[in-house]
């Protein structure tokens, strides 16, 4: 049941990172907005989203993960009516920033939950189901929010949220266990500081490679000096959170993470790993629209192998990792990915099948394989102390890496061989995970002990 609700919550921000770009037009002209403003209707929710992860993470270990993750389902559910009940695009905007600032305090504290509920020989298979949950819903969400759109009306897509997050809440009130506070304060200066420098850097990494259509009506584009100027505010706030942390009484994240040498290193892996997926995600759509010339639902459709082996396996896989261990598999998955990237470079004038649906079946496959002994594997790297924090910086390595892969993609898209040279580095930094993974994280003989003093 407690495995039910952090699904259930988990899965009302995954549905709105997704279910709602197919009804930005409809939200458009009923708004009567530019096309700049409509933009902000989703990164208002990423760049929230990407800033307060971590801190999510920490105000779950100080003041409860159930309690947290109760907390960021009302807040979400509240937000998604604000959301639904908009009169203007203002409006709209702020509520989504809320509802991505629910959404960094109910992803971080769902994962740290599951594993404060389950024992690291059962995790693996737990966390595969949170994983194929959330594939298959945010899979599922431009389906959903079509038809929820075309039926209903855009506010509709909105509405879905609060009946979930009051069945997870009362699910949560009657099966989680108690919470397990830790002794500390929680580090509100730090929390600032980061909160700033992550979304300074996500927003410059954000304007990187604007879309071309934008259209007359849109904002223009930063300049690329500009965009350099706010990024280096960014690693200057992330270099004064540091210095922060380092002399501050009780740090938000406190020294011993940075002395983890497997934490570090799963950190890393998923940092160069979902940074090759984004990579992929932003440049497959313009060929297959534009060089391949399918329609929009048809090129969608190609992306589904990819969501069914994850959806379908991801448990299959967490419960082998139970048995086997976890550090094969991750030296399997991104292995697996960067040989679907390479497949699919090598293919580009392939028929579809080949070029795309045989390379997209073995990246589901290959993710499949590591997302969950990877989140399990964060988990189990630190004391039951750090869990929530260590879910958020987790959670908010993979949101940096995908904003940083869409800005490497735009940057080579302009290439006349913009698509093969994206997918070699791709696969380059899918493969640098491999090594990152071989070095940092011991084999399985080694006792968890052992593991969290590495």
């Amino acid at each position: 049941m407690v495995l039910a609700a952090c699904v259930l919550a988990s899965s009302m921000a995954f549905i709105d990172g997704s279910a709602l770009t197919v009804a930005l037009p409809r939200l458009r002209a009923d708004f009567g907005a530019d096309l700049a403003s409509v933009q902000w209707v989703l990164n208002g929710y990423v760049l929230a989203l990407a800033s307060l992860t971590l801190v999510g993470g920490a105000l779950a270990d100080v003041h409860g993960k159930a309690r947290m993750l109760s907390v960021g389902c009302m807040l979400f559910g509240l937000a998604s009516a604000a959301c639904a009940l908009a009169p203007t695009a203002a409006w709209l905007i702020a509520a989504r920033v809320v509802q991505g600032i629910a959404a960094a305090i109910l992803t971080p504290a769902s994962l740290a939950l599951i594993g404060a509920t389950y024992p690291r020989d059962e995790r693996n298979r737990a966390i595969g189901v949170w994983a194929a949950a959330s594939a298959l819903t945010t899979a599922g969400g431009p389906a959903l929010g079509g038809w929820l759109t075309e039926t209903f009306g855009w506010p509709s897509v909105f509405w879905i949220n609060p009946p979930l997050a009051l069945v997870a809440v009362g699910i949560l009130l009657a099966f989680a266990p108690e919470d397990r506070r830790e002794p500390r304060r929680f580090d509100v200066i730090g929390a600032a500081i980061l909160t700033a420098a992550l979304g300074v850097l996500a927003y410059a990494l954000s304007q990187i490679g604007p879309s071309e259509a934008q259209g007359a009506t849109a904002s223009p584009p930063l300049s690329a000096m500009t965009i350099a100027a706010v990024a280096g505010l960014g690693v200057v706030g992330l270099a004064l959170y540091a210095i922060w942390e380092r002399n501050c009484g009780q740090p938000m994240t406190p020294p011993r993470l940075a002395k983890n040498r497997a934490f570090f290193g799963l950190n890393l892996a998923t940092l160069l790993v979902y940074g090759g997926l984004s990579i992929m995600f932003f440049l497959l759509p313009f060929d297959l629209v534009d060089r391949r010339g399918l329609p929009s639902t048809d090129a969608g459709l190609a992306f589904l192998p990819f969501t069914l082996g994850v959806g379908l396996l991801s448990k299959v896989f967490g419960s082998l990792a139970d048995k086997m261990g976890a550090r094969a598999m991750l030296i399997i998955g991104p292995a697996g990915a960067a040989l679907a990237y390479g497949w699919m470079a090598l293919s580009q004038e392939a028929s579809l099948m080949i070029g795309v649906i045989g390379p997209m079946a073995l990246l589901g496959v290959s993710f499949a394989v590591l997302v969950a002994p990877l989140t399990a594997s964060v988990m189990s790297s630190v004391d039951r102390a750090d869990e929530g924090l260590a879910s958020g910086i987790n959670n908010a390595a993979s949101r940096i890496a995908q904003l940083a892969g869409v800005a490497a993609a735009a940057g080579v898209a302009s290439f006349a061989s913009g698509y093969e040279i994206g997918l070699a580095v791709a696969a380059a930094i899918s493969l640098a995970g491999v090594v990152v993974v071989a070095a940092t994280v011991p084999p399985p003989a080694v006792e968890e002990s052992d593991l969290r003093q590495a």
